[in-house]
């Protein structure tokens, strides 16, 4: 006799209609027609990409709007017949040859780590099940699924027990859909509850999700402040140089300074060239996939790039206990029988087990008694086991029915007498941090209606069932490493909330001394703003629902938080794709795994604070990259605005921008882009670059035009080249002052780079074929006087901007990256 589905359907979408296909036999398809419908392109292969291609990648580094600007500038300069002029041409070579190299390195990596995370799907061929990769599904298969599967394509119910499935992902809607025979499944779907199997009906870019993620895009991406930012700033540059430039060209041939059109189009290239940040997205995208490369050799995959720098943002880290704190292998530990010889017999126990364990046999838990009850006799009605249930019945033949779940949910009003000396007992072993499930036993049937699922009546205890779990021996380390950092603890778990207290208080999670720390989620208020104040309070919460751990996370987020969610099972799902930030164990289920951020491979918490290092060494380091570079853009627009208004030669030709640039900002930006940085995220990076780079900037380009009209005036028999010279000289002093002021706090690597780039400044300036024959300088005594006068003063302007304004102090330390190439 087969198990009746104790739930009742419920169609998916108002309207859906079953696909008219021929109904594939219990034993699956044969091989022959698996061969057949892979020769007709019918598998379940998407060309919904989560990586870029290689063309995509090469286009996407090379016709940019900047480097179109550039290319054609270069073009101009090289007319001009001054080859020298065309050097910045090499910049946009070199940032999109190494742009292109470093993302083809990380694609690789990351699609070879993409493979070992990449979810399968159990499927019946020819009467055997087998496991196969999402994308080799074919049309037709006959899929088996089980709570904490994802479903891998559109497929039909033909088999099912207990089968419930969350769609929210797809519709938004929170409450679990049951499912029974002739029902439709849509890819995407997680399973929460029960066991079936299903028809495949639409595979591929014909799957419903796929469909979502090409038409609707409903899939989000986390939000980078950094990229945000990044894109403002290149936004308003591009406006600045659309008005500015006209006016350069007009000024450039207006000015009496410049002999002919050579000189007035080689000023006007030398001002754009300034303004272009021809760096910055490149430092960017490098800082992390170098992050991202580091984190992939520590067994982290990052499936989003911004989740990087997304989790040094996090103030808050909601924890599930099971397989985040504790290892995942849950283990039978020993079975107390209650009731002092009354009930059923140890053998009658043992049986009701079995049939429990056989008629459920998804369940983790029902996975770990398997081994140490073997199948009793059969069920012929099951209530599979839920997260939001918290207990799972079987009734056999024979009249029994068997319930097996949370003691305080199994006998949620204890009276005296044997339900009140369980609960007691239950309590004690669960404030010992042990997980206690409880054994009852019924002659009545489990009562259904609807999609709920009731307790039949006249339960007795049995027995208790006692799991041994075991604290990471690391998980103590972890959580006071970010408590050190600031960053608030939430245990949320769905077991006793004493289980929980006193495995929150073993691994030292603050506020938590003992089992009866933890708040009892049942007592949770509903209102978001309560819950939220509720949430902010407290720190450890036990049996807590899939749906309640998705509303703490958005009442911590209501509150302001940026909140970070870590679990392995799916009734952890909801909450990691709510998060801000979603981790998920390697050895979790496939639905946690395919929506969170970041998965951790070999499933060790460990790896955490190593991913938060990285993402506040890319926030930290990138914000002094783009401080560089905005300071050049700046001094750059402020001497194209005097020349506009003076009608004088630009005080800069453009090789003498190349040298600036490559000295002061761009592989000394490369580098520390790359180096260690522990810095804490402090919010406002738009804000705090714009504070230090808008008055340093101006501070420059007022003392480059500075030094050049003074030796137009002190030096009349310089020429321009000598009045360049100066410039030149004043803006490498500034600059590299600017770049002293943003290393600090020093360490050896920050210091040798700093002497380096002002050894090489040095070498330029005073070797003739170098200075004189390359960057077109001109230098004399009285031009270096003049140089050092303008310099000084606005060096000590540079260095009261940086003391008065809202640039933290770096860090020395954190997670180690290596730089390998330079760019400009």
């Amino acid at each position: 006799m087969g198990a009746d589905v104790v739930e009742t359907p419920r169609s998916p979408a108002a309207g859906a209609a079953v696909p008219d296909r021929p109904v594939t036999p219990p034993a699956g398809l044969s091989a022959a027609q698996v061969a057949e419908r892979v020769a007709a392109g019918r598998t379940n292969t998407s060309t919904v990409r989560t990586s870029r291609t290689v063309g995509e990648i090469v286009r996407s580094n090379v016709l940019t709007f900047f480097n179109g600007l550039l290319a054609a500038l270069w073009v101009v300069a090289v007319l001009t017949g001054r080859w020298q002029n065309a050097l910045f041409g090499m910049v946009v070579v070199a940032n999109a040859g190494i742009g292109i190299v470093q993302e083809l390195r990380a694609k690789r990596t990351l699609d070879r780590l993409a493979v070992l995370n990449a979810p399968t799907a159990r499927v019946v061929r020819g009467g055997t099940v087998a496991e196969v990769a999402v994308a080799g599904v074919v049309l037709d298969d006959l899929l088996e699924i089980r709570a904490g599967d994802q479903v891998p394509a559109d497929a039909v119910v033909r088999t099912a027990t207990g089968l419930a499935v969350d769609e929210s992902l797809l519709t938004g809607e929170a409450e679990p859909v049951a499912k029974e025979p002739g029902d439709l499944l849509w890819s995407g779907a997680i399973v929460v509850a029960g066991r079936g199997r299903a028809q495949a009906t639409a595979v591929g870019d014909d799957a419903y999700a796929a469909r979502l993620a090409t038409e609707a895009r409903r899939f989000s991406t986390t939000f980078s402040e950094l990229v945000a930012g990044t894109n403002r700033l290149l936004r308003w540059i591009a406006v600045v140089l659309v008005v500015v430039a006209p006016a350069v060209l007009w000024s450039q041939f207006r000015s009496a300074e410049n002999v002919g059109w050579r000189e007035a189009v080689t000023g006007t290239v030398a001002a754009l060239v300034g303004m272009v940040p021809e760096g910055l997205v490149l430092l960017t995208t490098l800082a992390f996939m170098v992050a991202t490369l580091t984190l992939a050799r520590r067994q982290t995959l990052v499936q989003e790039l911004p989740a990087v720098e997304g989790l040094a943002r996090v103030d808050v880290v909601c924890l599930d206990k099971t397989g985040t704190l504790t290892h995942g292998d849950v283990r039978f530990d020993r079975l107390e029988r209650l009731g002092e010889g009354s009930g059923p017999g140890d053998d009658a126990v043992r049986a009701g087990l079995g049939t429990l364990v056989a008629a459920d046999a998804a369940n983790a838990t029902a996975v770990a008694l398997a081994q140490a009850f073997p199948p009793g006799p059969a069920a012929v009605q099951v209530v599979p086991f839920s997260s939001a249930r918290k207990w799972s019945a079987a009734r056999t033949e024979a009249g029994a029915t068997w319930v097996l779940g949370a003691p305080e949910m199994v006998l949620p009003s204890a009276g005296p007498g044997a339900a009140a000396t369980a609960r007691a007992r239950a309590d004690e072993l669960a404030a010992q941090g042990r997980r206690v499930l409880l054994l009852a036993c019924s002659p009545a049937a489990p009562v259904v209606s609807g999609e709920d699922a009731a307790l039949p009546g006249e339960l007795v205890p049995v027995a208790l069932v006692v799991m041994a779990e075991h604290v990471r021996e690391d998980a103590a380390e972890v959580l006071g490493y970010f408590t050190a950092q600031g960053v608030a603890l939430k245990v949320i778990s769905g077991d006793n909330p004493r289980t929980v207290g006193a495995v929150a208080a073993a691994v030292g999670v603050p506020g938590v001394a003992g089992a009866a720390d933890a708040v009892d989620a049942r007592t949770l208020p509903e209102d978001v703003d309560e819950l939220g104040a509720v949430v902010e309070d407290a720190s450890a919460f036990g049996r807590v629902t899939p749906h309640q751990k998705r509303a703490m996370v958005r009442a911590l987020q209501r509150r302001g938080h940026v909140v970070a969610m870590t679990g392995d099972g799916v009734n952890d799902a909801l909450a990691l794709k709510d998060a801000d930030i979603g981790v998920a164990m390697g050895n979790g289920s496939p639905a946690t795994r395919a929506v969170a951020q970041l998965v951790l491979l070999d499933g060790r918490f460990a790896h955490l604070p190593a991913a938060v290092a990285e993402g506040r060494r890319v926030i930290a380091n990138i914000e002094r990259a783009a401080n560089l570079f905005l300071v050049k853009n700046v001094y750059s627009l402020v001497m194209a605005l005097i020349t506009v208004a003076t009608l004088t030669a630009y005080p800069l030709a453009p090789v003498q921008l190349t040298l600036i640039s490559t000295v002061t900002i761009g592989i000394p930006g490369f580098f520390l882009a790359l180096l260690p940085n522990r810095r804490r995220y402090v919010p406002g990076f738009l804000r705090r670059v714009l504070r230090f780079s808008v008055p340093v900037g101006l501070v420059t380009g007022a003392a480059a035009y500075g030094g050049y009209a003074a030796t137009r005036w002190l030096e009349p028999g310089a020429g321009v080249a000598g009045a360049r010279t100066t410039a030149t000289l004043v803006v490498v002093t500034v600059a590299l002052w600017t770049l002293v002021v943003l290393a600090r706090p020093f360490t050896v690597a920050k210091t040798a780079l700093i002497a380096a780039m002002a050894g090489v400044a040095a070498v330029v300036v005073l070797v003739p074929p170098l200075g004189e024959g390359i960057v077109l300088l001109d230098p004399s005594l009285q031009v270096v006087l003049v140089a050092a006068a303008v310099a000084v003063p606005a060096v000590v302007l540079v260095e009261l901007v940086a003391r008065a304004g809202d640039v933290p102090a770096v860090q020395p330390g954190g997670g180690a990256s290596s730089a390998t190439r330079t760019s400009a």
